[in-house]
């Protein structure tokens, strides 16, 4: 598929954002510097949480979600970026070693009244260990459409 614009990203449309395993490494990194709570820092203290082990910081599993949107789909697109997001949960704790794949279903479109050069387009992305849903946001991607292209 060529540049992802407005018109391909249809109503219902589910598009596979691959797969990523998690960093033990760069997990600690991130939690030493974004999130620096004991349970994403520390085995013992986080053996003791309610997350029943050294867990991934929320924002850092959001980060790898957002890293394979760029990658699989946004790189090559005519995103114009995102007013916002709602309903951002974390379901279930993520572990350095868990391999993450990594969706997003595309639930409303409608071109911009302003701007109608612009669509926006309303994505639940999300990330799942096996079955298991671990990761969700819903927000607002903003696309140029095809008649807007050069």
């Amino acid at each position: 598929m060529g540049t992802t614009d407005y018109e391909d990203l249809t109503p219902g449309r589910i598009i596979p954002l691959g797969e990523v395993v998690v960093d033990h490494d760069e997990m600690l990194a991130f939690a030493e510097r974004f999130d620096p709570q004991p349970f994403h820092l520390d085995e013992e203290a986080g053996k003791r949480s309610v997350l029943g082990g050294l867990a991934a910081s929320g924002w850092f599993t959001a980060s790898l979600w957002m890293r394979q949107y760029v990658d699989h789909l946004l790189a090559d697109s005519t995103s114009q970026g995102s007013p916002g997001g709602r309903d951002l949960r974390w379901l279930a704790p993520v572990f350095a070693g868990d391999v993450l794949r990594c969706e997003m279903v595309v639930l409303g479109a409608r071109v911009s009244k302003s701007r109608p050069e612009l669509g926006l387009v309303e994505i639940t992305g999300a990330a799942y260990r096996g079955d298991e849903k671990v990761y969700e946001l819903t927000f607002t991607g903003i696309f140029g459409t095809r008649a807007s292209a050069p």
